[in-house]
């Protein structure tokens, strides 16, 4: 199962994200794109599980486990693709046997500051975030690989100015409205 080490904030700098993409520029980052994404949230008794529609990358569903902390955490996932002509029946089967949650939809700027994702996000309804997430390269959770991705997030953290009062301890999912 591959893993991350995630982390979340509201970001208050400004709606357009100037700033942020000047920072991630100078930092070198390398901008991979703007993607809208639509993520449809399933009823599940633990963890969470997705399907995202990506306008970049295409659809897949995601079931994953993380806990709902402020700081740094682990999310362990799987990716599984879903070809775009069995986008519409994965979904309703989906929705047939465990129903939907919510359905969170955004776009999203994406770089890469080497591992590390760094997301800036305009979710409909909810706001402007700022996100990263440190792509672990090795399928194994060692404390030692899990500090050095935990450092690089807080590095990044500190580039953007994102103070800890901004960061949020659950997904998008949380904070948008459930659907009955």
């Amino acid at each position: 199962m591959a893993f991350n080490i995630e982390i979340k904030a509201t970001y208050r700098q400004n709606d357009d994200f100037v700033a942020a993409h000047e920072i991630a520029r100078a930092l070198g980052a390398t901008y991979v794109g703007s993607d809208h994404q639509i993520d449809t949230y399933f009823v599940t008794p633990k963890g969470l599980f997705k399907l995202r529609e990506s306008s970049l990358s295409g659809a897949y569903l995601v079931p994953y486990v993380r806990p709902n902390t402020a700081e740094a955490k682990k999310s362990s996932y799987v990716l599984i693709p879903v070809v775009a002509a069995e986008v519409t029946k994965t979904k309703e089967l989906f929705v047939a046997l465990l129903g939907i949650e919510t359905r969170v939809e955004k776009t999203r700027a994406i770089y890469l500051y080497h591992n590390v994702r760094i997301h800036l996000d305009k979710v409909v309804g909810l706001g402007t975030f700022f996100e990263l997430e440190a792509v672990c390269q090795q399928e194994q959770d060692t404390a030692a690989q899990r500090a050095i991705e935990e450092g690089k997030v807080q590095f990044l953290l500190q580039q953007f100015g994102i103070a800890p009062g901004d960061l949020l301890q659950g997904s998008y999912r949380e904070m948008s409205s459930k659907i009955v």
